[in-house]
């Protein structure tokens, strides 16, 4: 059975079927979300107050509701026996994306008052804040729902991938030196804060424009062999397959290890943000329901 995977390169024709249709589904989505939404602000299904409105609104705020449900279950132990991390965590962004969807359409996009705008405004913000706390989560964990990742293990990672990537050094004489210049600015903590942050923010651009390079000279080391040599055509396109999965690889690892620290860093300063943003949604949201219902 293969193993259906949206990160790093496809490793099957399957695997690349799977995410083209994936994008495409994705793409189709988002277009016909729009267009209800269009539809929506033009009053052409149901108005703000209409009872339908009503019940959309309340599934979208019991959804932004049950957000609460993941951070209890990390901190109360007695939870510990109401199913995985995982699912719970799984269910915390579902409801995340769901939820505020269903409220932008209870609104019909609009805001008649100024307690709904606050509620509005809290959602959204709430809503954004997970998105950044999404893209920060998956630097510092394996993959969406994976275990955080330790510098024990990221420097074990780098290791292995520098004795693999070994291999490649003797294609052309420059490789070695060029890998080992990004390694050593990768991990250098010298200069001030905004120099600092500006290699952190190019750092992966500057891996993969490295790792074009490298696996254009490699490739071509390896053609001039063949040239020289002989031999077979299709061992030719598997040691350069080979040679590219272990130059990305070592990148990558070099990258992750770099930046580790201050993506969680960055993590921890997005939780103490993010909490009181999801206070904020549940307070204002408690006022606008009850605002509703007594006037």
């Amino acid at each position: 059975m293969t193993v259906i995977s949206l990160e790093g390169e496809a490793k099957s024709s399957s695997e690349k079927v799977f995410r083209i249709a994936w994008r495409v589904s994705m793409v189709l989505l988002v277009g016909v979300l729009l267009l209800l939404a269009w539809l929506v602000r033009k009053g052409e299904f149901y108005e703000a107050d209409s009872d339908f409105a009503y019940y959309i609104g309340l599934v979208g705020g019991l959804l932004m509701l049950s957000l609460l449900l993941y951070p209890l279950r990390k901190r109360i132990h007695a939870f510990d026996r109401l199913g995985k991390m995982e699912t719970w965590f799984k269910f915390h962004m579902v409801a995340g994306i769901t939820g505020p969807l269903l409220v932008l359409f209870h609104s019909t996009f609009r805001t008649g008052s100024l307690n709904a705008a606050a509620a509005l405004y809290s959602m959204l913000l709430v809503a954004f804040s997970g998105v950044v706390g999404r893209f920060i989560y998956r630097h510092i964990h394996r993959g969406l729902y994976g275990k955080k990742l330790t510098l024990e293990e990221v420097s074990a990672l780098v290791s292995d991938c520098a004795d693999h990537v070994r291999s490649v050094y003797a294609l052309q004489p420059d490789i070695e030196p060029r890998l080992k210049a990004f390694h050593d600015a990768a991990f250098d903590r010298t200069g001030s804060s905004l120099q600092r942050a500006w290699r952190f923010a190019t750092l992966r651009w500057r891996s993969k424009r490295l790792s074009r390079q490298v696996r254009g000279d490699a490739k071509k080391a390896l053609v001039k062999q063949f040239k020289k040599h002989g031999g077979r055509r299709r061992e030719v396109i598997m040691n350069y397959r080979l040679a590219r999965e272990q130059i990305e690889s070592y990148l990558d690892s070099v990258v992750m290890a770099s930046q580790l620290s201050v993506w969680e860093k960055m993590f921890s300063m997005w939780h103490i943000v993010h909490i009181p943003f999801l206070y904020l949604l549940v307070f204002s949201g408690v006022v606008h329901v009850v605002a509703v219902h007594m006037y």
